[in-house]
């Protein structure tokens, strides 16, 4: 086995001469040589070496063994000291490497001539290029940005049957970032429900910045004004079909997702909104258990969980957000 002390900078013969002093507590150059068996020369420069770790004290020629907490203890906060070091000269190198590794995609990019960019005009030609673009290398992941509520009744009124069914023929999986203002549209909780069903994902914003997508690792769309949505220029968006462009608005949508609320769906979801419901109607904690067949404390867990999902710092927090998510209905 290794010498564990070995990691902290003691040879195996500055071990050996730490573990002597240790016994010894207090003892002179010779008195050590002759412990070690070895000469008063080398044991000496090996002690020089050991006080200047840290690990034993020199009082008028003689050496003092330290605690051995305290005298590790510092030798390790030093390594650790170190290693802290050497992690942030990593991140930084693994940061260099990331600016690379674009210079990279860059030059890649260049050599294979322009951008391919096309204007799609329509939304039954949008929701049906994604298909398009599924059905070629099955199974993608789109990911959609949806900031406002007219696409949002478009999609659940005419077009969501297309995704669903490319999901259940597992082409493709919907990733998609709405408003929470939306989820109370008509149509748009049933049409989420299925997509959710069918394995894909949804959360909420309060505010999205975007109309934006991504259809696997090389197409990317683009309305034509960032900030703008689909239907306020009549479902015309570019197609964008570069890696550096899809990369950077997936980056984008992780930082999205990343502060989004889940949907209140879901086996889960469906007991904090359970006890929620219960408790804007007036009821306590014994009421609302006894309604549902659980324990109070089952009652506890799911207000803290329905807390925790909401962001609220209170019970009455907690329900006002869920009645502005459309939780409640």
């Amino acid at each position: 086995m290794p010498d564990p002390f070995e990691t902290l900078g003691l040879d195996p013969t500055q071990t050996a001469l730490y573990t002597a002093v240790l016994r010894l507590h207090r003892a002179t150059r010779t008195d050590l040589a002759q412990a070690m068996d070895g000469p008063v020369e080398k044991v000496g420069r090996q002690l020089d070496d050991l006080v200047k770790l840290g690990v034993i004290d020199e009082q008028s020629g003689e050496y003092l063994a330290r605690h051995p907490a305290a005298a590790l203890g510092r030798v390790i906060a030093d390594r650790l000291d170190r290693l802290a070091e050497e992690s942030r000269r990593i991140d930084s190198a693994l940061g260099s490497i990331r600016s690379l590794i674009r210079d990279y995609d860059v030059g890649r990019d260049y050599q294979s001539g322009t951008f391919t960019v096309e204007m799609v005009n329509g939304a039954d030609v949008m929701y049906e290029s994604v298909v398009g673009i599924a059905v070629q290398s099955p199974p993608m992941e789109l990911l959609t940005a949806v900031p406002d509520e007219r696409t949002m009744i478009d999609f659940a009124r005419k077009f969501a049957e297309l995704w669903i069914d490319a999901q259940e023929r597992k082409i493709l999986t919907v990733h998609a970032i709405i408003p929470v203002s939306t989820l109370t549209l008509p149509g748009v909780r049933d049409q989420l429900t299925r997509v959710l069903e069918t394995g894909g994902k949804v959360r909420t914003l309060d505010r999205v910045p975007s109309w934006f997508m991504t259809a696997g690792p090389e197409v990317a769309g683009l309305p034509p004004y960032w900030g703008g949505n689909l239907p306020d220029h009549a479902y015309n968006f570019y197609l964008i079909r570069t890696p550096i462009v899809v990369g950077m608005l997936r980056t984008l949508f992780g930082e999205l997702w990343a502060r989004a609320v889940p949907l209140p769906w879901g086996r889960r979801s469906d007991g904090m909104v359970q006890v929620l419901r219960l408790a804007a109607q007036g009821m306590c904690d014994d009421s609302i258990a006894r309604q549902l067949g659980v324990s109070v404390r089952t009652v506890r867990a799911r207000f803290a969980d329905a807390m925790s999902e909401l962001g609220a710092q209170s019970r009455f927090h907690a329900g006002v957000e869920a009645a502005r998510r459309g939780w409640l209905r």
